[in-house]
């Protein structure tokens, strides 16, 4: 693939001296097609040259030499440079490339097989598998597929809420209440009454939450009783977790979860101890932040039991020893910034690699609320996740059955248009944003939608199969493709390689979900104004090449943010 930006940045420097690889991080893309395919910010050098942008631009338009194969001209607008592609050059760039590469184009080597190790989902046995789980599921599972397609060893961990004191308010209530509740028949939805329950006695009487921490004591000490309990909640979690996984098409390499790092925690707190770090404070133990200006992180409490970071920097430990990671990510709602704060900076006393504990990196989320408020089970404020996908099913086929009743396979698809409107609904805004959870909005058909882009990805495979026959790529007159429509969707298509990078640069799906609607809108435009089948042989050719290439793009985007794609709709 030429790399148009390197060649503008490598021209540049000539003229000016400056390194090229400086030059090419300022290139940005001008917010019109007419005023060119790239554009140089004079200002950027103002400083380091001791002239102004504008007699910056007027020496480099006068002295650089472009290669014209690549780069026709270049054009001042003020202080800017701006560039524009040779046309028929992008054309065969892009096509050709995508007929050599087919469904791996885009698919790159940047990671060298580097380890990226992926902290996702990670719900909390023993309760409902719940709508606020969605976003850490989906975000990690996207960062996954897209980091493994850009050449990185990527291992996925689902580190399960499995230990801490919700374990021992858990065990508290099944010891007071098991024989009123139908655990066998429905496990999670009744273990939830009873943690619920046990949560309001709790506020209203200290010395029952006192027995609640007394239990997972015990549990941490390897008592019979307790542990007997804490692994049957741990096996029906998983298998009514697996329900969901399925749906959403997740796997995970690993689910090792917080009890896994149980024995590993000793290792942990003779560390932190022989660092001279760890001090008493109210008879807890903790690792005290001032100097970065942020609370102590806590270690081990009062009554000796461990914590969320002493589990967390266990499982540092353990991900630097058994996978070398050049980044552990860890995908959670950014209510844990502060926590993961705290860890990131004790894990510097533990005497690891310092290539470790700079590849920790916490990728927070913002919320999902219901239009009534917070999320919580303690409140019993919750919408299933499995509830929610296949209400999303259901209405996917109630849709099916209007407008195409006669539709093959109509469950297969009603499944594939409900579960990835519901991802791509999450993944199509910015991570960082909190999100009002709305059926209506969720599972609407229209617009920048998940179905949207299966719609648009049905009907490039539709004009194939009319086709019959994809011509060859050596058939291909790229100049049947110079009219506006095509060389925008040319452009898009151009952009798929230096968009999964800007994904795992930011770790933000987001930019992949919008990209995805731009080739559909693109390709929309270019469908409405052009005849497809029944032009010149060269022209027909010529526009079902670009309608594969599309076909290719869209879909491989889409696999890649874990959603399938319908053959018909």
């Amino acid at each position: 693939m030429i790399d148009y930006k390197q060649s503008i940045a490598d021209s540049i420097s000539i003229v000016t001296n400056v390194e090229s690889n400086v030059l090419k991080q300022y290139i940005e893309k001008p917010p019109e097609q007419k005023l060119g395919d790239y554009a140089f910010p004079c200002f950027k050098l103002a400083k380091e040259l001791k002239k102004s942008p504008q007699i910056i631009a007027n020496e480099i338009k006068d002295k650089i030499i472009l290669e014209k194969a690549k780069i026709e001209k270049a054009e001042i607008v003020g202080g800017y440079i701006n560039f524009y592609i040779n046309k028929n050059s992008l054309i065969s760039t892009v096509l050709t490339e995508i007929s050599e590469k087919k469904e791996n184009y885009g698919k790159q080597n940047i990671g060298g097989g580097k380890t990226i190790v992926i902290d996702y989902s990670a719900p909390n046995i023993a309760k409902p598998f719940h709508v606020g789980h969605l976003r850490s599921t989906v975000i990690g599972g996207a960062l996954y597929k897209i980091y493994k397609y850009l050449g990185y060893h990527t291992v996925g961990i689902n580190h399960l809420g499995d230990y801490g004191t919700q374990f021992g308010k858990l065990i508290e209530g099944y010891k007071r209440w098991s024989n009123e509740y139908n655990i066998e028949k429905n496990p999670i939805e009744e273990l939830t009454k009873i943690y619920i329950r046990i949560n309001e006695l709790c506020k209203e009487d200290e010395s029952i939450l006192e027995e609640c921490r007394n239990n997972f004591k015990k549990l941490e000490e390897g008592d019979e009783y307790c542990t007997r309990l804490w692994n049957e909640f741990r096996t029906v979690s998983l298998k009514e977790f697996q329900k969901v996984y399925e749906l959403l098409g997740s796997q995970f390499d690993s689910y090792n979860g917080e009890a896994f790092y149980s024995d590993k925690m000793g290792e942990v707190i003779e560390r932190l101890e022989n660092s001279g770090k760890l001090v008493e404070s109210e008879g807890a133990k903790v690792v005290n932040l001032d100097e970065y200006e942020i609370p102590p992180c806590l270690i081990i409490k009062s009554n000796g039991s461990t914590t969320y970071a002493t589990r967390d920097l266990a499982a540092i430990l353990y991900r630097a020893r058994t996978y070398d990671y050049e980044k552990a990510l860890y995908v959670t709602s950014y209510e844990q910034i502060l926590h993961f704060k705290q860890v990131f900076e004790v894990a510097k006393l533990l005497g690891i690699n310092e290539k470790y504990t700079k590849g920790l990196i916490h990728v927070p989320f913002g919320m999902v609320h219901l239009k009534s408020g917070k999320i919580s089970t303690r409140e019993g404020n919750i919408i299933k996740l499995e509830d929610l996908l296949k209400e999303a099913i259901t209405r996917a086929r109630t849709i099916i059955e209007e407008k195409n009743p006669n539709l093959e396979n109509k469950e297969e698809v009603a499944k594939k248009v409900g579960v990835g409107a519901v991802i791509f609904n999450d993944l199509s805004n910015s991570r960082i944003k909190d999100e009002i959870f709305d059926w209506d909005q969720i599972l609407n058909f229209n617009g920048e939608t998940g179905p949207y882009i299966q719609y648009m990805y049905v009907r490039t495979k539709s004009i194939l199969e009319k086709a019959e026959k994809l011509p060859d790529i050596k058939e291909i007159e790229f100049s049947k493709l110079l009219d506006d429509e095509a060389i925008q969707v040319i452009n898009t298509l151009y952009n798929f390689e230096e968009t999964l990078r800007q994904v795992v640069e930011k770790n933000e799906p987001s930019i992949l979900a919008r990209y995805l609607i731009e080739v559909s809108q693109n390709y929309s435009s270019f469908y409405n104004e052009h005849h497809i089948i029944g032009e010149l042989k060269e022209v027909e050719n010529a526009r079902l090449y670009l309608t594969y290439a599309c076909n290719q793009v869209l879909k491989t985007g889409a696999n890649l943010l874990g959603i399938a794609m319908p053959e018909k709709m």
